[in-house]
């Protein structure tokens, strides 16, 4: 029997997301058939971002080796003892705009973002400016990336619930949504 049960933690996170604002639209759920890894995937954006300009990408990985290492040392526990918290599997927030016209100052935007995330949500923010010919104006795409790890050992004691990780994401997609009026003309 496994120690933890990554759908139903997957079925909770997109339930927990739900609480805190965000509405689900797909799940996807991916094995490598090689080496067993896994990757959840869900599409979610803020309640009021329906059809708006916004994507938010969550995605969970799931390294076997992780996940039977973290069994193994469940399994050798005394019954009272609590296993130790180094066993993580990474979670990342993407968020991803439509081509701006009027792209931000890349910098500004880090700034800023990096007080609206602050220390329990870092931000990598990056654009890709890309020509369709060489007498097109550059088409510049925004994406947001955050990366939290989750503890193995509090979701299996029940307690990696993450509500300040989806309250500074709904911040984050927010400021991101009111922003993207301006950058979209």
């Amino acid at each position: 029997m496994a120690a933890i049960d990554v759908a139903g933690y997957v079925a909770d996170l997109k339930d927990h997301s739900v609480d805190h604002g965000f509405h689900v639209h797909d799940e996807r759920h991916f094995v490598e058939t090689y080496s067993l890894r896994q990757v959840w995937e869900v599409d979610l954006h803020p309640e009021e971002g329906c059809g708006g300009p916004l994507d938010l990408h969550l995605g969970l990985e799931v390294d076997p080796r992780v996940l039977l290492s973290f069994e193994d040392a469940v399994l050798a526990l005394a019954e009272d003892e609590e296993p130790r918290d180094e066993y993580h599997f990474p979670l990342t927030f993407t968020w991803a705009l439509p081509p701006l016209p009027n792209g931000p100052d890349l910098l500004r935007l880090a700034i800023d973002l990096a007080g609206v995330g602050g220390m329990e949500l870092p931000l990598e923010v990056s654009a890709i400016d890309s020509f369709a010919s060489a007498t097109d104006g550059p088409e510049r795409r925004l994406t947001v990336v955050a990366k939290h790890e989750v503890s193995l050992a509090k979701v299996l004691a029940g307690e990696e619930l993450l509500c300040e990780v989806f309250d500074r994401s709904l911040a984050v997609s927010r400021f991101l949504l009111e922003a993207a009026g301006r950058w979209l003309g």
